[in-house]
């Protein structure tokens, strides 16, 4: 699937061919047609690498997998909130759902961040936040972003980078709230979803080269598409912006470590396009990034809870 918004270029033009089409390119000129040439090269790897491998391949599991286990359970915590509200029957359940009805009680219950228990040591709320949501409106927001998003982001990217990146931003972005908003409980997955659309902006910066304009209006498209969702947490009362920031900058930092760039490399005697950023050549990057989460996780816990 790929986003329309950031058609690539169809060609690369020569500025330097003359009018009797010669063609005489200084060493800059011939560097930058080359360079060109490779960006567009790789983008069109990485948005098409997995035609031919299979229906599997072409699926976006980890986005299906992670959409049916947070719809899951918010089935589940959104039952428990209609119980809580006195709900006898299954009309009761809808007409509690429907009107967006909400209880803390059971969203801590079933692991919503709350600063007094992660310094207890209940770590765990810095995951399950991610798959936990308010209300209706909350969970069909962040899915239907999601939903958009996600397809796109993985097959860019591959299954377990996308995994990698939404799990890491996720805590990161429930790590932000705890450290600047130890007052808040906090649920959502729209801090991992800041970070899908953090590593996705650097991956349209990467490869700006292959967008036309230099990729300028794909990336303004972009930033007004965040900076609006930051307003609205500005606007909307108990959005927790914190965690979209925390959630965002984390995404772009992998994305800057993991984003596919495919280079020119010789195998066999034969030239073939290799990613220079996949988890098989940057896997030490990897499992450093994840214990790197873990003591940062560790410290914030130690500075916030003193």
């Amino acid at each position: 699937m790929q986003d329309p918004m950031l058609e690539p270029l169809t060609g690369v033009q020569n500025s330097n061919t003359g009018n009797k089409g010669s063609l005489k390119h200084t060493p800059p000129a011939l560097a930058r047609l080359e360079r060109l040439r490779g960006v567009r090269a790789s983008y069109q790897r990485a948005t098409q690498k997995q035609n031919g491998k299979g229906w599997l391949a072409n699926v976006p599991w980890i986005t299906w997998i992670v959409t049916l286990v947070t719809c899951g359970l918010w089935c589940i915590t959104a039952y428990q909130v209609a119980l809580h509200a006195g709900a006898q029957s299954w009309r009761d359940v809808l007409a509690s759902v429907f009107s967006n009805s909400e209880n803390g009680d059971v969203l801590l219950a079933f692991g919503a961040k709350y600063n007094p228990a992660i310094i207890q040591g209940q770590y765990w709320r810095l995951v399950t936040p991610i798959f936990l949501h308010a209300n209706i409106l909350h969970l069909g927001l962040n899915m239907l972003n999601f939903f958009i998003l996600g397809p796109i982001v993985e097959r860019i990217f591959g299954h377990i980078r996308f995994a990698l990146i939404y799990l890491l931003t996720g805590i990161a972005s429930a790590l932000a709230s705890f450290v600047f908003a130890p007052q808040e409980i906090s649920v959502g997955a729209s801090g991992a979803i800041f970070g899908l659309v953090g590593a996705y902006s650097i991956f349209i910066l990467a490869h700006r080269l292959a967008f036309r304009h230099g990729g300028i209006t794909a990336l303004a498209w972009l930033i007004l598409v965040i900076g609006l969702n930051l307003a609205l947490g500005f606007v909307i009362p108990n959005v927790d912006n914190y965690a979209h920031v925390g959630g965002l900058l984390s995404g772009c930092l992998l994305g800057w470590f993991f984003t596919p760039f495919y280079r020119v490399t010789i195998q066999d005697g034969q030239p073939v396009l290799a990613d220079a950023h996949s988890l098989k050549r940057r896997w030490p990057l990897a499992l450093l990034t994840i214990v790197l989460t873990v003591l940062i996780a560790i410290i914030a816990i130690h500075f916030v809870g003193g």
